[in-house]
């Protein structure tokens, strides 16, 4: 407790006295720019009938440009359900036009960031491949990303190497991991993405394998995609698939809130599903009071969760809760 308590008394002073310089630099090619998160909520699981209040996340960023072709990130996470976390911590170049390569710690290229990062998502918990697929969302390597146009249409390429280690881990090891992922499009508009992904391990020796199609403007997004993970050693499959979407309607005379965003979630996981059928069918319901003129952005949210379960998952044996239909209330303030 006292060692993440120093960590985050140290962490709030790095960055006030980092911001406090950044403002008197003269030279403009510097600059900082500070980003935060806040997700708090209140759970009721229905058939276990207990509830609970927890700071799901509270994250702080920096990021900027040393000179126009280096730029930086770093993130941290001051309570991931009450642990304190180093998340983004890597340094990206542009030797040549359209090529960026970054070094670090950072996000592996194989979720959206609409389906992970707590500022963007629609839902109060991720979709079941965003939650259970990948041992972490994030490791330290390398990865170099390509843009360029096709049509017209911008495309990117992305392509990394990690040391399959999770994060805050920099092991020696004779097999990393690498992800290749193509993209097409932009967020407003249509977007499809394909990424492949293998991770070897003793334990987590698997090949993984997505696409996702999406369409969104600056009120409305509509989203799909699928995963599916091979367990080489076992040779267990693990498939899931997920679809939702929603559309904020501004308001007007409401007090603080600013628009009413309703949101829909079908979801569904299983191991073989060939042989065993579908696992568990998630079906998500919520609906959102923000209090910016931005959409989908600061808000509270009202949510219901729906679990069809059919099948064995080990995924739900760590505690009783995990596979319980819910009530969320949850606070979500983006700065």
């Amino acid at each position: 407790m006292m060692k993440t308590g120093l960590k985050f008394f140290l962490t709030i002073i790095a960055i006030t006295v980092t911001g406090t310089l950044s403002a008197f630099r003269a030279d403009t090619t510097k600059f900082i720019k500070f980003d935060g998160s806040l997700k708090t909520r209140f759970e009721y699981a229905t058939e276990t009938n207990v509830s609970r209040f927890t700071v799901r996340n509270s994250r702080m960023g920096l990021s900027g440009n040393i000179i126009d072709e280096i730029s930086y990130r770093a993130q941290i996470e001051l309570s991931n359900e009450g642990k304190f976390e180093v998340l983004d911590m890597y340094a990206s170049i542009k030797p040549v036009k359209n090529l960026s390569v970054s070094l670090g710690q950072m996000q592996i290229p194989i979720y959206n960031s609409y389906q992970t990062a707590p500022a963007q998502m629609l839902f109060a918990n991720r979709s079941f491949m965003a939650k259970y697929f990948v041992p972490g969302t994030r490791d330290i390597g390398v990865l170099a990303q390509y843009d360029f146009k096709i049509g017209g249409i911008p495309a990117e390429i992305d392509a990394g190497a990690f040391n399959a280690s999770l994060i805050n881990k920099p092991v020696w090891t004779k097999a990393l991991s690498w992800s290749v992922r193509a993209i097409i499009g932009e967020m407003k508009g249509l977007r499809g993405s394909a990424k492949i992904y293998r991770y070897p391990g003793l334990e987590t020796d698997f090949f993984l394998w997505g696409a996702d199609l999406r369409y969104g403007g600056e009120r409305f997004k509509i989203e799909a995609e699928v995963l599916d993970r091979r367990t080489l050693y076992n040779n267990d499959d693990l498939f899931a698939t997920c679809l939702q979407g929603a559309y904020s309607f501004p308001v007007k005379n409401a007090g603080i809130f600013k628009d009413i965003t309703p949101a829909l979630r079908w979801d569904m996981m299983g191991h073989n599903i060939k042989d065993n059928g579908i696992g568990v069918n998630r079906l998500t319901a919520g609906l959102s009071f923000g209090f910016t003129a931005s959409p989908f952005s600061s808000l509270l949210r009202i949510e219901y969760e729906e679990y069809l379960v059919d099948d064995f998952i080990p995924e739900f044996t760590r505690y009783d809760e995990i596979d319980s239909n819910k009530f969320t209330v949850e606070l979500i303030i983006i700065f």
